[in-house]
């Protein structure tokens, strides 16, 4: 799993968790219903198909 710092963590988390509470669906099965929990399994599980380009 790739480095992130915690605030990429949060942009990435964050972003999911909204996107989840917009109805999109789950990549992981799971019991929990807050989208924050499911997006912060997703992200434990290295499961979001989000990308962080950073500048050099």
């Amino acid at each position: 799993m790739e480095s992130f710092t915690r605030y990429e963590r949060a942009r990435i988390v964050g972003a999911r968790s909204l996107q989840i509470s917009m109805g999109a669906p789950l990549l992981v099965q799971t019991d929990a219903i807050d989208p924050l929990e499911i997006a912060d399994e997703e992200f434990r599980k290295n499961v979001i198909p989000i990308t962080v380009k950073r500048a050099k």
